[in-house]
């Protein structure tokens, strides 16, 4: 079993049902769902969300009832973000929807969740190294893989709610057209990050499930420029 730690709304909010409806599954759902179209296969496996604690095996010892009750207590701690505005972008080759700007808010919640659940994660495995083709990384991302198991953290960290698999150049001006049009009542729109998602991964290559939902504090924090 994985596990991970991310941002997606409630089970009935609208942003939920409109990616629901796009990715074919609902990661609230525990049944296996609709096969998902090869546009959105990949993340239709992980679930509608943002991450926040990458995808990780539970160390020794460890069990996910503990890392529940800790991410309960961590929510508890930590103040609501408000993402002023929220848009579509082509990021490399895949579709995601983003803040519009830069929200340091948002930033300061995904690293402290990184370090705060770094002592549940096991060491990176052989195999599990090699999938992230470190050869290919920068300087700044292999230090962060070597050292909390994921590149793309602290100072390479964007929040992102990935919508599509790889998009081919000519298919991707049809496919932005298609998502402006599905996702248009989110788009320009504030998006609450009010709670962070327990997701598990039952056996490799198993979808990904929402174990539970905890809110964050009603209090919203104050972003620092």
């Amino acid at each position: 079993m994985r596990a991970a730690v991310y941002f997606t709304p409630p089970r009935d909010a609208p942003l939920t049902r409109l990616a629901a409806a796009w990715l074919g599954r609902d990661a609230f759902s525990h049944g296996p769902g609709e096969a998902p179209a090869p546009l959105v296969a990949e993340p239709a496996r992980y679930g509608f969300h943002a991450t926040m604690k990458p995808p990780f095996r539970l160390a020794e010892g460890r069990t996910v009832e503990e890392l529940d009750d800790a991410l309960a207590v961590f929510c508890g701690r930590q103040h609501r973000v408000e993402i002023a505005e929220l848009e579509l972008r082509l990021i490399g080759r895949f579709f995601a929807l983003v803040p519009g700007d830069r929200e340091p808010a948002l930033h300061a919640l995904a690293d402290e969740t990184v370090r705060e659940f770094e002592r549940f994660r096991a060491p990176l495995d052989a195999a599990e190294l090699a999938r992230r083709a470190p050869d290919r990384l920068t300087e700044r991302q292999r230090e962060h893989l070597d050292r909390w198991g994921y590149p793309y953290i602290f100072d390479e960290f964007r929040f992102h709610m990935t919508l599509t698999g790889p998009v081919p150049d000519e298919d991707a001006a049809a496919v932005e057209a298609r998502l402006r049009e599905r996702f248009a009542p989110a788009l320009g729109r504030p998006l609450a990050i009010d709670g962070l998602a327990l997701f598990v991964e039952p056996r490799p290559g198993a979808p990904f499930q929402v174990r539970a939902l905890h809110s964050l504090s009603s209090d919203t924090a104050t972003s620092q420029t």
